[in-house]
């Protein structure tokens, strides 16, 4: 049906993106730190490691609502249920993260000895995704299947790296990735020759090649599927009762709700997004976690600050000086995400946001009152996304200085923008390098565990997205 690839593909980039990511890696300040070898090294694990998911799914918890204690044991006993229902008989270990105080953590099993059928499903990237994540296949995700496939048949679930596929395909002859194996829940004319958009689940995954558990209407108050440094991001913001914050970039609100949990409910989170359907995405999330004290807005927060300081409306424009803490959680060429298999994007693209980033940084410091607190965040590993931004803001606001992070589990900042090791020092960065891992060769991208892993929290902290984070304090 396909060109068949590797079950693990480093990222697939364009020449020139690829070209301008190991220059990022291999700066003059990184090679005099590090040295050629180690850089080229730490580039190609990076490689690797975005085309895998982590290792660890990490779950936050709505700790105003119920003891840590008591929502980890009430999905220990909901997950024991799911496992009964399944095909495979896998235990699942959760633990509580040592160094925060509302995530528990859950070890992934795989890349797992999964035999491919002949049977081919093709589904999106983004479907893929979230496969190699623990979802079950949705059927809007499902792009090709056999030309007679019919519910109850074993197929194998395939990725499209490329975006090529079109839907409704029968012979496609494009790269994909395999994800595992499933159980069709629908025909195929059911999935494409419905007359309304089709819903549900049209593949049930059996066999995935990562086992980790599908959370699909799992406790949905009381657990909340987040990347680590995404949590960390509220903590290091340090919400407080009573306080009015704004989160700038909010969709799809799982940051928002963080900080909203964090102050208790009392006070109010203002959650700025410019799509409309994605601040639907922010209401619908605080309604399930019970946090009323949210307040969502559809807005371009490059345009949240208005000039009259006496005005100050229900909602956006505000006065400058509206807010004690602000979250920039910016938006980003996202090159830190994972698993993301092929990024189509090209190098014009990826280098369009440094500008759209400092102009939403213009809003957030005429925004913050004298005290407050900025947080600067993305989830890509790019240095001009990322310490540049920061040397800038350092030298165009006199106002602000860099703070210390609590926690600060990540790696210091990299070099290569002019920082001082100090500054570095000040900085959180997540590199998704899983330096445990056991590389078979040296053209060889396939990986496997070692018997004697480090502890649970230990990878964790290591193994998760590409992220980063800066704090600020406006003098």
């Amino acid at each position: 049906m396909s060109e068949d690839m590797s079950i693990f593909p480093r990222i697939a980039l364009k020449p020139e993106v690829h070209d301008y990511l190991r220059n990022v890696f291999s700066n003059k300040e990184v090679l005099a730190a590090v040295g050629q070898g180690e850089a080229e090294k730490r580039f190609q694990r990076l490689l690797s490691c975005l085309s895998h998911p982590p290792a660890i799914t990490c779950v936050r918890t709505s700790t105003h609502l119920a003891p840590l204690e008591e929502i980890q044991h009430r999905l220990e006993e909901e997950l024991k249920q799911q496992q009964k229902c399944g095909s495979e008989d896998v235990s699942v270990t959760v633990l509580p993260h040592p160094h925060i105080p509302d995530v528990l953590l859950l070890p992934v099993m795989g890349p797992r000895p999964v035999v491919q059928l002949s049977a081919e499903v093709i589904v999106g990237a983004q479907c893929g995704s979230a496969v190699l994540r623990g979802a079950h296949v949705f059927a809007p995700g499902i792009l090709a299947t056999p030309k007679f496939m019919k519910k109850g048949d074993l197929v194998s679930v395939f990725s499209d790296l490329e975006r090529k596929c079109t839907r409704g395909n029968k012979d496609f002859h494009g790269k994909i990735v395999f994800l595992g194996n499933g159980v069709s829940e629908m025909d195929r004319a059911d999935i494409f020759c419905s007359d309304q958009p089709v819903k549900g689940v049209g593949i049930w995954m059996v066999e995935p090649l990562y086992q980790s558990p599908s959370f699909d209407g799992i406790l949905p108050s009381l657990v909340f599927l987040q990347n680590l440094p995404s949590v960390v991001v509220g903590h290091v913001l340090g919400p407080r009762p009573g306080e009015r914050i704004l989160d700038m970039c909010a969709a799809p609100g799982g940051k928002t709700c963080h900080i909203a949990s964090l102050m208790g409910g009392q006070g109010e989170v203002v959650a700025l997004d410019k799509i409309k359907g994605k601040v639907e995405r922010i209401r619908q999330n605080a309604k399930a976690l019970l946090l009323d004290c949210i307040k969502a807005y559809c807005f371009n927060s490059i345009k949240a600050v208005c000039s009259d300081r006496g005005q100050d409306t229900e909602g956006p424009p505000y006065p400058p000086e509206s807010f004690d803490r602000v979250l920039l959680d910016a938006p980003c060429s996202g090159l830190g995400q994972r698993p993301n298999m092929a990024c189509t994007w090209s190098l014009k693209e990826i280098c369009s946001y440094p500008p759209l980033q400092r102009k939403l940084f213009h809003t957030a410091v005429r925004l913050l009152r004298p005290g407050g607190v900025l947080v600067y965040s993305t989830c890509t590993v790019t240095l001009s996304e990322n310490e540049e931004q920061v040397a800038w803001a350092l030298d165009t606001f006199p106002c602000l200085s860099l703070e210390p992070q609590e926690p600060h589990i990540g790696a210091e900042g990299m070099p290569g923008a002019g920082l001082s090791p100090e500054k570095l020092r000040l900085l959180q960065r997540f590199s998704p390098e899983l330096d445990w891992v056991q590389e078979t060769g040296e053209d060889d991208s396939s990986t496997k565990l070692p018997e004697s892993l480090p502890p649970l929290s230990q990878r964790a902290n290591k193994d998760t997205i590409g992220f980063f984070i800066a704090k600020f304090l406006k003098r």
